[in-house]
């Protein structure tokens, strides 16, 4: 168990077939009971919604050279003549997503060494932030809107019955829990 907090639970399965295994459970469940509190007998009804996703892939983005253009130019600010005469100021350019850091200090190489790093966390950012939606996506797919109309499945405890809203079977619930379809 991943995560545990009221309304939300995550849960991580390690086992090469736990996609194919758990890829029909995706979307929207209902389940429907009478509480043993309920004395008029009215059915209380609850919903689950399922998403089945791959686990997050760790981004590890590294940095190609060949992708910068690197550009120097003359420094701004208080330094006087040693600010005016050298070119201390670094432009690095990513020439795909054409994302530019400029970093301006006192030595050109300290300049460079930092542009690099950090255009690298920016780019690594880019990559985080499409790989984050994406898996939003995929999982918004799957759990829809959490609605009604949405259920891929229904459990009704007083008719001891399993409705899968999908494929138009019927299981006993009871059997169903013990893991016998």
């Amino acid at each position: 168990m991943i995560e545990d907090n009221p309304g939300f639970l995550s849960v991580l399965f390690e086992v090469r077939e736990a996609k194919t295994v758990f890829k029909n459970e995706a979307g929207g469940h209902r389940w429907q009971r009478v509480s043993p509190t309920e004395k008029r007998g009215r059915v209380h009804t609850s919903t689950v919604t399922v998403a089945v996703l791959d686990p997050e892939e760790k981004i590890s983005y590294t940095l190609d050279p060949n992708d910068v253009e690197i550009t120097t130019k003359r420094g701004s600010g208080p330094g006087g003549q040693h600010r005016n005469m050298t070119d201390s100021c670094v432009v690095a350019t990513h020439k795909q997503s054409k994302i530019s850091v400029k970093i301006d200090s006192r030595s050109q190489h300290q300049s460079k060494a930092l542009a690099l790093r950090v255009l690298a966390e920016r780019l690594h950012e880019v990559e985080s932030r499409k790989q984050y939606e994406h898996r939003r996506n995929v999982r918004k797919n799957q759990v829809g809107s959490g609605q009604r109309g949405d259920k891929i499945r229904t459990y009704r405890e007083r008719d001891d019955a399993i409705n899968d809203h999908v494929t138009g079977q019927s299981w006993k619930l009871s059997r169903w829990v013990k893991g016998i379809w």
